[in-house]
């Protein structure tokens, strides 16, 4: 039977570390500390799609891996997706990796499972971690998230922000991960103003078509909400998401970004006014996590989750314009406490 664990707020609280951003590709690795003087390997990352410098999503798993590497002087590494590559590459590239030493060896992204499960029965002795995919292993843990949750608390946010009584949702992929946010924030939206109205559109229905990728794309789809009168729009879509925070600043309405603060992003500063708020998702500190259990000899296996009692998802408050909006703070705690306390039951579907 596979074993489900709640993590403790020890292993989350990352996604306040700043991000260091870049957007060039290929793979790049650090070495520092003793660790690597004796040859040591640390935690290895592999990027989903859209890789590092989406403020985002791939962001947020390197911070985690900054925090391991400064903390346990381990060696890391860290490596871009390719297009359209196959299962069989991202399988090769878990594989180099393990070959390496590094331990552990994080796939980023649903889309690693597959080629996870492969790899994982041929390096017993390696843990392995995937982000947002559940892949049976003794080996292996699965890194999940509640980020209905966080989702549910955007849409009360957005709720309490809107003016036109219009919100909008900008999915990147047509997938069941993706629905998981879109339901909350209808959710949310809607036990806040039943009156209220939510647009909903995605980008693609295949990652491959670039979803998560295309900052155009995204902005095309936050004109047209907008066109439509909504005045709060809320995207989970990776980097295209950076596109309809563009368009939301240049209609001058609220964009609420995801996985991290994106207010807080560099590459997003000329935006940042416009980004009310971030449901935000602690990937580096699920690998900061797992990076901590394998330092300290006691691997996480399993299903881990992080949800809104440890602190795994939330909302970010960072822009002082949120504590401005008149109800939105309270409406938000009431709803956190009510989804800590069991009497709200967010849907994922």
């Amino acid at each position: 039977m596979r074993r489900i664990s709640k993590l403790t707020r020890v292993a989350v609280g990352v996604a306040s570390l700043g991000l260091v951003a870049t957007a060039c590709g290929g793979t790049s690795s650090e070495s520092g500390g003793d660790n690597a003087e004796r040859g040591d390997r640390g935690v290895a990352i592999a990027y989903d799609v859209g890789g590092k410098g989406d403020q985002s999503f791939n962001d947020a798993a390197y911070s985690g891996l900054t925090k391991a590497k400064d903390e346990f002087g381990y060696k890391t590494a860290d490596i871009e997706p390719t297009e359209g590559e196959t299962d069989a590459d991202k399988e090769q590239r878990l594989a180099s990796l393990a070959k390496q030493g590094y331990n552990p060896v994080i796939g980023v992204g649903y889309a690693y499972g597959p080629a996870m499960k492969a790899v994982a029965a041929k390096y017993p002795d390696t843990t392995f971690g995937i982000v947002d995919f559940v892949v049976e292993g003794k080996n292996v843990a699965s890194l999940v998230f509640a980020e209905e949750q966080a989702s549910y608390l955007a849409g009360v946010a957005a709720a309490k922000a809107t003016k036109s009584n219009v919100v909008g949702f900008v999915g990147g992929v047509d997938i069941p991960l993706i629905h998981k946010f879109e339901a909350g924030y209808k959710q949310g939206v809607k036990d806040t103003d039943p009156k209220a109205k939510v647009l909903s559109q995605y980008l693609t229905q295949t990652a491959e078509e670039g979803g998560f990728a295309s900052p155009d794309k995204g902005k095309a789809a936050a004109e047209g909400q907008i066109e439509k009168k909504a005045d709060v729009v809320y995207a989970a879509a990776g980097l295209s998401g950076q596109g309809v925070i563009e368009a939301a600043a240049k209609a001058k309405v609220w964009a609420i970004g995801v996985d991290s603060d994106q207010y807080k992003q560099e590459a997003l500063a000329k935006y940042k006014n416009s980004i009310l708020t971030s449901a935000l998702k602690d990937v580096g500190g699920a690998v900061y996590a797992l990076a901590k259990s394998v330092h300290d000899d006691k691997p996480l296996n399993g299903t881990q989750t992080f949800d809104l009692k440890v602190d795994g998802v939330g909302l970010s408050e960072s822009n002082p314009e949120y504590a401005k909006v008149p109800g939105l703070t309270d409406a938000v705690n009431k709803a956190k406490e009510g989804i800590i306390g069991g009497s709200i039951k967010v849907k994922t579907e």
